[in-house]
């Protein structure tokens, strides 16, 4: 027992295991506090890409019924007459929330047409072209709040497994290792305390000239 006791910590060590226990449980609130603002964060961007995607699927079909009676109305030539002269952009924006970088929003610039271009031969391929653009602005929101949600998502699960292995593992074995410390010094000052009293029950009495 006695040699047991020589190797857990004095009261520095058991100082040193308290500050290292309160720096843990102080980790484990501030990682939960980071692990709920990015599932928030999260679940805003899933509803977003759940609007973005059904609004991005009822674009492309009207699109593409329009495309289908512009090409019966005005022929196949007519798309490639009808297409724009320059590409459109599309610019993303990001932000960092806990130190996650993710995609935030898009801008979409449609793409431009020529000023000499003809016209469209048809209504329909107007019609068409229109909801292509607009499909696309929906597209690009859809697949940045995806990806947004993507990433916040595999930090959450890590930040979630940097948690269970502090509640469940370190705090528990800092906690057991500082109630060993306590014991062992509370048992030591009791032994001292009773070899004190020991001592001073059975000092010799001086002796007077």
């Amino acid at each position: 027992m006695t040699a047991r006791r020589s190797r857990l910590p004095g009261r520095a060590g058991r100082l040193r295991l308290r500050r290292r226990l309160a720096a843990a449980e102080r980790g484990a609130d501030l990682l939960e506090r980071k692990m709920r603002l990015l599932l928030d964060r999260r679940r805003a961007q899933e509803d977003t890409a759940r609007t973005a995607e059904a609004r991005w699927r009822e674009l492309i079909a009207a699109a593409e019924d329009w495309l289908v009676k512009g090409v019966v109305i005005a022929g196949e030539g007519s798309v490639a007459q009808a297409a724009p002269g320059t590409p459109g952009t599309l610019d993303v924006s990001w932000d960092v929330l806990m130190g996650v970088r993710h995609p935030s929003g898009s801008a979409w610039t449609p793409p431009a047409r020529d000023p000499g271009a003809a016209a469209a031969r048809s209504t329909a391929l107007v019609h068409a072209e229109a909801a292509y653009r607009d499909a696309v602005e929906a597209g690009a929101r859809y697949a940045v709040a995806l990806a947004a949600a993507a990433l916040l998502s595999a930090e959450a699960d890590r930040t979630r497994q940097r948690v269970r292995a502090l509640r469940r593992h370190w705090i528990p074995r800092l906690t057991a290792e500082l109630a060993a410390a306590d014991q062992a010094l509370e048992q030591t000052e009791h032994e001292e305390s009773v070899r004190r009293r020991w001592a001073a029950s059975h000092t010799p009495p001086r002796l007077h000239p």
